[in-house]
């Protein structure tokens, strides 16, 4: 089988580029997490993992299903810090299954917490603790 080819005079063949849509590095971790939200009237309580985060958003395996945009809380238990750092208000920005992507909507401790620590060198087996 050949492939096809555009013959057309004048018609240039276009590539589509897929880019990430994210303008930063994605930093794998592994921090445990509890999320809520409501959903149809109803309070949705969940529980997971961080799997990585980037500068403006966080990827997350939780053991409740979401729906896009979601506006979530998230408490996440970041290793040496004494109390779980609370992130207000997230909407999520894409579902699959029980993996889905949350946008912080406001700055949080835990872009000091990644930005501060995990790209260190000294500090990068932090991430999967």
């Amino acid at each position: 089988m050949r492939p096809s080819t555009n013959k057309q005079p004048g018609r240039a063949i276009k590539k589509v580029s897929h880019s990430n849509r994210r303008q930063t590095e994605r930093v794998p971790t592994q921090f445990s997490l509890m999320y809520t939200g409501m959903h149809d009237g109803q309070m949705l309580i969940g529980n997971g993992f961080v799997r990585n985060v980037s500068e403006a958003g966080i990827g997350i395996r939780g053991n409740h299903l979401v729906k896009l945009g979601m506006d979530l809380s998230l408490h996440i238990d970041l290793p040496g810090v004494a109390e779980s750092v609370c992130i207000a208000e997230c909407r999520v920005s894409w579902v699959s299954g029980h993996r889905f992507g949350v946008e912080m909507i406001t700055p949080s401790e835990l872009r000091f917490y990644v930005w501060n620590h995990l790209f260190r060198p000294s500090n990068r087996n932090l991430r999967t603790r």
